[in-house]
């Protein structure tokens, strides 16, 4: 006849091989919830920086500001020239960014899907589909 009774050993091993699916979807689950918080993190820097210059925003007007007036506005870079990327991702609509270093370097993917202020004074819209590179001086750069 066959096995009716409980095999200890295979008891043993199912149990073990429970524990260890359940470790790796455990490890899955922290490791992506810690990549989209680092994720999250990295695009709200540009707001954080904004947040923290706000007291000054009354004396101080920004080096340059981009707001988004598309659904999506594709690949906005702002860069310290030879230094850090401060934004190299898209945009949504009504999303806005300041900026306040010195000088800066602007690229857009398509220019006519953002309007920028240049030391408070509006940049001429480019044209739909036209990518844009520029740099920006500070007023007392």
């Amino acid at each position: 006849m066959g096995r009716h009774r409980s095999d200890p050993m295979g008891l043993a091993r199912l149990a073990l091989a429970v524990l260890a699916a359940l470790a790796v979807v455990t490890l899955l689950v922290v490791g992506g919830r810690a990549l989209l918080t680092s994720l999250d993190t990295r695009q709200q820097q540009p707001e954080r920086g904004k947040v923290a210059a706000q007291p000054q925003a009354s004396a101080q007007v920004p080096t340059v500001r981009i707001e988004c007036v598309a659904d999506t506005c594709p690949l906005v870079t702002v860069r310290v020239p030879g230094g850090d990327v401060l934004q190299y991702r898209d945009m949504s609509r009504g999303e806005e960014v300041s900026y306040y270093e010195p000088e800066l370097d602007v690229v857009l993917s398509d220019a006519a899907t953002v309007i920028v202020t240049e030391n408070g004074k509006p940049r001429a819209q480019g044209k739909a589909g036209a990518r844009e590179a520029f740099t920006v001086r500070g007023r007392g750069a």
